[in-house]
């Protein structure tokens, strides 16, 4: 448990600007989800409350646990977080193509892919802890592939490709902070980013070169919807009234927002519907159209605090295990920020990855609210206490 004289360890700017974070989703809550529901306008901003206070007590409980007791049931979790995949594929439910989500109540899910990105955390901080010093050659490099590469996998058959790029950025962040050689795993990401670029090209590309035609041939682990989001991407215009109509939607938002924005609730974009998913995934362009660019602005700063105290905490842990877990949260967070702001902007595809602790959604929300409690304990902890 926690010993008082831990307290003084806390970083009270961090939870200033997690608490500005959490009052901002309300905020924007309460204007993005009020015309959702007509008949009950504040039900969404109900139920994100009711999930960030739920999510708090999860936040509290995790901090005060000593974050080095996770590691002795590591493979325990990574077992659970397995089968935990594995029964979405048993339990779930389908919608809109992708099974994705488990039941809890007949009006509640749980999706289990966001609770799997915290407990790969935990367990690769645990795996890479082990192997520090030893991951010098590209040898080195295939047992902590092969132990992300399962749950991926389980993630992208969902189908889930947002959250498997989240995976990703995990892996490459939690890697290099661990101590992989830069030179040999930087070079080989950006073989395997090139190689994977020229295929893709290859796929969607409409004057292909003669000599790169037979990549046309290599399959690629995406469906066609994905592939459309990724054409469509390049010229929104191209597809006005389907998949290029969120892109473009959104666009007109954020730039109709100006510098002031139009003001709490007036918006046209998502006040009159036109922009799909505007509580959720498209949470931001509700931000730039009806807060405009001070709107935008700010909250960006509050999680560009928030990351910089994060990245602080990490810097000051007291042993590896707590520095990779630290990295692993910060990797995941930045690359949700990164490419939500991207996908709404129109500079990024649309891979349906919510903006963190703002977007509307429960599974999320306990998921990024557990994820602080991990950098909460190791915050407390971060100096061993003298008698």
């Amino acid at each position: 448990m926690l010993d008082r004289r831990m307290l003084r360890n806390i970083d009270v700017l961090f939870i200033i600007f997690l608490f500005l974070l959490l009052a901002s989703s309300l905020i924007i809550q309460s204007t993005a989800s009020y015309n959702v529901i007509e008949s009950k306008p504040y039900h969404y901003l109900k139920i994100q409350a009711l999930w960030i206070g739920t999510g708090l007590v999860w936040c509290t409980i995790i901090a005060l646990i000593d974050y080095q007791k996770f590691r002795r049931f590591s493979w325990w979790i990574y077992g659970f977080n397995i089968a935990l995949l594995l029964a979405v594929f048993a339990f779930g439910e389908s919608t809109n193509g992708a099974q994705r989500w488990i039941p809890i109540t007949s009006t509640q899910n749980i999706q289990p892919s966001e609770f799997a990105k915290i407990f790969i955390i935990v367990t690769f901080a645990d795996f890479l802890a082990k192997r520090q010093g030893k991951l010098n050659r590209f040898r080195d490099f295939i047992p902590p592939f092969l132990y992300i590469l399962v749950p991926m996998l389980l993630i992208l058959k969902q189908p889930d490709l947002g959250t498997t790029l989240v995976f990703v950025a995990i892996f490459i962040g939690m890697m290099f902070v661990a101590g992989a050689n830069p030179w040999k795993f930087g070079g080989l990401i950006l073989g395997v980013g090139a190689v994977g670029g020229v295929i893709l090209y290859a796929h969607l590309g409409e004057n292909v070169p003669g000599w790169l035609a037979f990549l046309k041939s290599v399959p690629l682990p995406l469906h066609d919807y994905q592939l459309k989001r990724l054409t469509v991407f390049l010229d929104p215009a191209s597809d006005i009234s389907g998949d290029g109509y969120q892109i473009i939607q959104s666009i007109w938002a954020i730039g109709s927002g100006g510098f002031l924005g139009k003001g709490y609730r007036q918006g046209t974009q998502a006040q009159l519907d036109f922009l799909p998913e505007h509580h959720t995934d498209f949470i931001f362009s509700v931000v730039g159209e009806e807060f405009g660019f001070v709107g935008t602005i700010t909250l960006l700063f509050f999680f560009f605090v928030f990351l910089l105290r994060a990245i602080n905490i990490g810097m000051k842990a007291k042993d590896v295990y707590g520095t990779l877990i630290v990295a692993g949260i910060v990797s995941m967070f930045t690359f949700h920020i990164l490419v939500n702001v991207g996908m709404t902007s129109g500079i990024m595809p649309v891979t349906g990855i919510p903006l963190p602790l703002i977007s509307y959604g429960g599974s999320a929300m306990w998921s990024n609210l557990m994820s602080i409690g991990f950098l909460l304990s190791i915050n407390l902890r971060r100096q061993r206490l003298m008698f």
